[in-house]
């Protein structure tokens, strides 16, 4: 499946931060996330970047394991969940545990979407839409590899 000119895949339109994430409360201050987060991680999950599809670590990633939040360590996402959407990201059709994130309303850039982030943290992952596997739930959380880390089983 192809996204649809961008308005369901996980691009931003420019990949500049979004004026309203940089507001939003974070764990700690921005500056503490700089000195712990590669300069890639910072950009997706303290900006809400994003990085280019085909052109990322785990969308092709067919090993089995876990992803971890690259900020946390804390487990989201299993190998088990991924599926591939042709979007060029990761995604997924469930996280690990629902209390681990949480869902927001992301009006940047001209579109509407449902933003996924850390609900620890604050930090942003990527966005869950509804055009997943219909026999899975229907939903596809599409998420940057740059806000996770795989750990191989």
């Amino acid at each position: 499946m192809v996204s649809i000119f961008g308005l369901i895949s996980c691009e931003n339109t420019n990949g500049q931060a979004k004026k309203q994430q940089a507001n939003r409360p974070k764990s700690k201050p921005a500056a503490e996330w700089k000195k712990t987060l590669t300069p890639n991680q910072y950009n997706i999950m303290v900006e809400s970047g994003t990085e280019p599809p085909y052109k990322n670590a785990y969308y092709n990633n067919h090993e089995k394991g876990v992803y971890v939040s690259a900020a946390t360590g804390d487990v989201l996402f299993t190998s088990d969940d991924k599926f591939d959407s042709g979007t060029g990201w990761p995604s997924f059709v469930k996280p690990v545990d629902p209390s681990k994130v949480e869902i927001v309303r992301d009006n940047s850039y001209g579109m509407s979407r449902n933003e996924v982030i850390e609900k620890s943290t604050g930090l942003h992952l990527g966005h869950v839409f509804d055009d997943g596997p219909a026999n899975r739930g229907g939903k596809r959380y599409c998420m940057n590899s740059g806000a996770l880390k795989f750990i191989k089983k």
